[in-house]
This record gives C-alpha cells, sequence and structure tokens, in this order.
C-alpha cells in the first residue's frame, strides 16, 4: 500500500511538472502539437482559432502534414523540418492570410529521433483600433499641430498612429509616397508633436538646388572656402537645424558625392564646413522624404545603398488620395472654407459635385485636389459649384484609356462578358468603398450596381467557409476556360477526316498528317497546352490514339490505359459530355485534362479530343485567377 501511494504521489508530481512545462511553452507560442515520425498527432495543447482547415477542433489521429498541406498550399512545414532532423523555425502565410512561426523540435530517444514536437505561434500583426481611443488621439494631436490635418480613414488614422509615436524619438524616419500627399506637411507634424518642437524645423529640397550649391547649403563654408564666399562663412542648414530637425525632402536628387558625406553625419553626428578641417557636433533628427523608389536607384547605382539602410530607419507611407477616397469631401470642404474666407467669398458646393470629385483618379493627390478647390472659388461666377461645372472643368482629364481587356484563352462570349463584369464591378467598390460612387463611375443606375454587387458579394462569402471551398471555385473558373477551348478548338476537327483515319491511322496516310498538322498548331496557337491527340473509344472500356501532334507520347494505334480520373471523363466525352479532369498523376507525369467529343453530321461522336495542361501551368493559372476574381486561399 505503501508503495502505491508513493507511486500515486510521484504520478500526480509528472502530471504538476507536465502542466508547468505546458503553461510555460503555451505563454511563448499558441499551439503545441506532438507527432509521430510520419506526421500522425498524437498529442496538443492551445489553439490558432479556425487555422486549420477542419471542422474538428480535436487534431488527435489527425495527419499534420495533410493538414498543413490543406493550410499553407505549398510544400509542409514539418516536411522541411523533418527532413534536416534539427531544431528549425520558419514562417508560412495560412489561407486565411495569416502569418505563422513554425518551431520544430525533434525528440531525441537513444541517439535517434522518436517524435517531433511543433511550435506554432501567429505572429501577423493585429492592431486593435476602438472609436473611443481613436478620437481621443486625434483630438489631442490636433489640438498640438498648428495647422489642419484631414484624418478621417483607418489608412491615414494609421499613418497619425506612427507619426505620433515616432515623435517621441530621435529616430530617422523616412516619408514614402506620391507627389502632392503631403510629405512635408506630416514631417511639421513630427516636429510640432516632438520634444524638439522649440526648436528649429529647416526644410532643404535636395531636387532644387543646384548641384554645386548644395554641398555648402548643407554643411556650411568657412571664409575663403571658394571664389565669392563671404568672409565671414556661413552656416549650413545641418548646423542652422541643431537640436530641432532637418527635413530633406526629394532625397532621391541628392548627388553621389554628397550622399557619403551625409552617410557620415547620420553615423557620427558631426559635420564639417566646406574647406573647414574641424568637426562640429551636431544633434538633430534627420526626416528624409522621396516620391521614387530608394530601392531601384540603389539596384540603378545612383543611390548608396549604405545610405538607403540608414535613412529607412522608420518608414511610413503616406497613401494616395486615391486610396482614401472617404477623406474627399471632408479635404473639399476644408479648402473651400479656406479660399472662401482668402478671398473674401461665399461659394457652397452640391453633394453631386463632390460625388463626381470623389472619382476622379487625382494624380496629384491633396496638392490638386487644393489647388482645383482654389480655381473654383477664383474663377465661379455662380454662388453654387455643381456638378455641371465639375464635369466641365475635369472632363478632359477624367477621360478613361480605352484598352480591351486581356483574355488569353478563348471562351464563349457571354462567360468572358461576366468575367469582365464582375472584375469591373470589384475594382470600383474596392476603390470607392460606395455602390453610389462605383455606379457613377461605371455609369450604370444605382440600383443595376446594387442587384449585381450583392450577387458577387454572395458568391465571395460562400469562398469564406473554408479553403476548399475557395480551390472549388477557382477550379469551377479555371475549368470553364479549359472547357471553352475544347469546344472551340474541336470545331476544327472534320469527322469525315476522322472516319477515314480510323479506316487507316498510319503515320504515311495523307489525312493522318493533314490532322497531325493541325493538333500541332492548336497547341502552338494556344501555347498552354501540352499536347493535343484524337482518340477512338472502343466499348467504352479502352482509349485508342489515332492521332496526335508532333510531340504526343503515345504512337499511334497504341492504347492508353490511365487513371479513374481521366478515363471516367474521356469515357463521358465519347457519350457526347464535355469535361475536364481533376489534376492526376499517370506514368507520363501529373495533368490536368480536357475532353471534347467530335460529332459527325448524324450528331453521333466519333471520337474524342483531349487537351493535356501540365500541373506547372495548372497552379500557374489559379493564381492568376486568384488576382482576377480576388479569391485569396
Amino acid at each position: 500500500m505503501h508503495n502505491l501511494n508513493q507511486h500515486s504521489t510521484s504520478y500526480e508530481k509528472l502530471q504538476k511538472n507536465i502542466q508547468v512545462l505546458q503553461n510555460v511553452l503555451l505563454s511563448i507560442y499558441d499551439q503545441i502539437t506532438i507527432t509521430d515520425l510520419t506526421g500522425l498527432i498524437i498529442g496538443q495543447v492551445g489553439d490558432i482559432a479556425e487555422l486549420w482547415d477542419t471542422l474538428n477542433t480535436n487534431l488527435k489521429g489527425q495527419n499534420l502534414l495533410d493538414l498543413e498541406q490543406k493550410t499553407f498550399f505549398g510544400e509542409s512545414s514539418i516536411l522541411s523540418i523533418m527532413k534536416s532532423k534539427q531544431r528549425s523555425s520558419l514562417t508560412k502565410t495560412s489561407w486565411q492570410g495569416r502569418n505563422i512561426l513554425v518551431t520544430g523540435f525533434p525528440i531525441i530517444d537513444n541517439q535517434t529521433v522518436s517524435h517531433y514536437v511543433w511550435a506554432y505561434k501567429n505572429i501577423s500583426e493585429e492592431i486593435p483600433h476602438t472609436p473611443e481611443l481613436e478620437s481621443l488621439n486625434y483630438s489631442n494631436i490636433m489640438n498640438t499641430l498648428s495647422t489642419t490635418l484631414i484624418v478621417q480613414s483607418p489608412i491615414m488614422l494609421e499613418v497619425l498612429d506612427k507619426i505620433e509615436m515616432v515623435s517621441q524619438v530621435s529616430s530617422t524616419v523616412l516619408l514614402l509616397g506620391e507627389s502632392g500627399v503631403g510629405k512635408e506637411m506630416f514631417a511639421r507634424a513630427i516636429h510640432e508633436l516632438s520634444h524638439r518642437h522649440s526648436k528649429p524645423f529647416i526644410a532643404v529640397n535636395c531636387g532644387a538646388i543646384p548641384e554645386s550649391l548644395l554641398e555648402s547649403e548643407l554643411f556650411g563654408y568657412e571664409e575663403g572656402a571658394f571664389t565669392g564666399s563671404r568672409k565671414t562663412g556661413s552656416q549650413g542648414k545641418f548646423e542652422l537645424a541643431n537640436n530641432g530637425i532637418l527635413f530633406l525632402d526629394e532625397i532621391g536628387e541628392m548627388p553621389l558625392n554628397l550622399q557619403v558625406k551625409l552617410l557620415r553625419v547620420l553615423q557620427d553626428r558631426e559635420i564639417t564646413p566646406l574647406g573647414g578641417t574641424k568637426a562640429k557636433k551636431i544633434d538633430i533628427q534627420v526626416i528624409a522624404a522621396t516620391n521614387k523608389s530608394l530601392l531601384q536607384l540603389v539596384k540603378k547605382g545612383s543611390f548608396r545603398e549604405d545610405l538607403y539602410y540608414r535613412l529607412n530607419v522608420v518608414p511610413i507611407v503616406i497613401p494616395t488620395l486615391r486610396e482614401r477616397i472617404e477623406e474627399i469631401p471632408y479635404l473639399v470642404n476644408h479648402f473651400l472654407q479656406k479660399y472662401n474666407n482668402l478671398y473674401n467669398r461665399n461659394i457652397q458646393i452640391t453633394p453631386d459635385a463632390i460625388d463626381l470629385l470623389s472619382i476622379y483618379p487625382w494624380p496629384g493627390n491633396v496638392r490638386e485636389l487644393e489647388n482645383i478647390m482654389e480655381r473654383f472659388v477664383v474663377t465661379s461666377r455662380k454662388k453654387t459649384i455643381d456638378s455641371s461645372l465639375i464635369h466641365h472643368t475635369l472632363h478632359e482629364k477624367t477621360k478613361m484609356v480605352s484598352k480591351p481587356p486581356i483574355i488569353e484563352n478563348l471562351m464563349p462570349l457571354q462567360e468572358a462578358l461576366d468575367l469582365v463584369e464582375e472584375q469591373l464591378i470589384s475594382m470600383a467598390m474596392d476603390q470607392y468603398k460606395s455602390v453610389k460612387l462605383a455606379a457613377k463611375v461605371l455609369e450604370v443606375s444605382q440600383p443595376t450596381m446594387s442587384r449585381k454587387y450583392k450577387k458577387i458579394r454572395e458568391k465571395t462569402e460562400q469562398t469564406n467557409l473554408s479553403p476548399s471551398n475557395k480551390r472549388k471555385i477557382l477550379e469551377e473558373q479555371l475549368n470553364k476556360q479549359l472547357r471553352s477551348i475544347a469546344i472551340v478548338t474541336a470545331a476544327v476537327i472534320q469527322p469525315d477526316e476522322i472516319i477515314q483515319l480510323i479506316a487507316d491511322n498510319s503515320p504515311t496516310n495523307p489525312i493522318y498528317q493533314k490532322l497531325q498538322k493541325k493538333l500541332t498548331l492548336i497547341r502552338e496557337q494556344e501555347g498552354i497546352i501540352e499536347w493535343v491527340y484524337i482518340f477512338e473509344v472502343r466499348d467504352n472500356k479502352m482509349t485508342i490514339n489515332l492521332c496526335a501532334d508532333e510531340d504526343f507520347v503515345l504512337k499511334p494505334g497504341e492504347v492508353y490505359d490511365g487513371p479513374p480520373e481521366i478515363m471516367d471523363v474521356a469515357f463521358a466525352a465519347m457519350r457526347g459530355k464535355v469535361g475536364v479532369t481533376p489534376l492526376y498523376k499517370d506514368a507520363y507525369g501529373e495533368w490536368k485534362t480536357s475532353f471534347a467529343p467530335v460529332f459527325d453530321v448524324n450528331g453521333i461522336v466519333v471520337a474524342i479530343i483531349g487537351y493535356d495542361y501540365s500541373k506547372s501551368y495548372i497552379s500557374s493559372e489559379m493564381q492568376k485567377l486568384e488576382k482576377l476574381l480576388n479569391i485569396h486561399i
């Protein structure tokens, strides 16, 4: 009895130790899974909600390899770690778009791996926002700034949040964005919110000062540094900005020879004036801005890579006006009030005019909008700006470029029209976030837009159920394309020629040679088909190669006996049904095949024409459809 009690106490201690270990691991990771060497799950703790493509929350008894294949769509994380037999980590993107850190721990027993422990951590950035906090922070910031910032969209609230955080430190900031988005305004906002607000803010446009003068402008010069210099010398912008902020606009325009000196300033926080020998210590925060891609400039050799990384400490992207359409009405009213006060006018604007302004692409961003509003206030002879005035002013600018939609494969006309319509409606709604504005830009009625968009939403919502449903929708779309190709190209094959070929399908037969050239031409013209061939089906039991393109692996008269996935579709085609197989594997590789029947004048199927597509093509086409239909898996 004593031994039994002792054993019971030891077991309880072991259970407590295991519980402590689990709690420690779950304080670091979100989910812990234990598998055998085949990936079979023998235990789990923790959970990442809706990570796995399975309705069963208890994963025990399932295979982790299969679950990962469905969740991450590619080579399994655990498979690559198993091959290494070492502890390692990697990141994968799940079907819901989450970034997941996967860490594998091999369990060694008698110098061999006996089990694996898999730790999963959701590392997707999720910043919670509440209306109360947003309005409170926004109000505090607005009360601090001397200029008005219009922030009425989630994307700009994120920018404002970053601006506020970076203003509390002296890190180098790189503002990125198109011309006219307000980069200098945000640089000044950082200055006013920072502890340097009472110190200088010096702005320099690196593209506006001649290269010969830029060095002396930035670093200053000593007496007699060059011909025409002041006898007393001159302070440069870096020295003038000491203890404050130096804003280097259009940093991508800075000459290479000055980039070296700027790099030294950022590293050592000291400058040497032109013609001087003694370095001066400075305490500044540098904010740089550009509307160009510095990485592209680095690749071209016109911008130093080391300087890029010195500047890119805290990059902040200022979104275009096209990305924050909801702010246009607020900006319009702000600029209207500003220029009414400035020019002592009382111009008003109608809601339909604001609607038209909201669907204009604004390549010049906020600066262009402000200039347009100033023009309206100055030149308008009417007291109200209406949609007709907006249309007249922006008519030439808003003309759309007529480009034909890119259709890579032949398909029935109605399917193509439906596909283009769905894409345009989705694009309009993504950009304008309003049925009313989307209807205006697509020039359809609002009820029509609502009805069509509701249909698209219902279709899209179906894809949110699981990745398997998403793959099914995409595969259905792809199958439509492949079925259409089969129907269209099969129409060029003459049934009389096939009947003659059945009687004699030797390569010397002129009919055989003619059909082979035709099939080869189909393959070359489409450019996406691996093989094209004509099969005769006998007794609904076997398929025989009658003729094929020049590269086909089977000889004339050779029997093809494939897996059920292809044979079932082939036999159905012989009964008159156009079909597409799922992805299958046979002796020649992995394929997706479409079959179309060839009918004689009496409507009887005389043969079937098949089209093989490689696995790599199918994968790339599925990715294209993901983007086209906005269905992300």
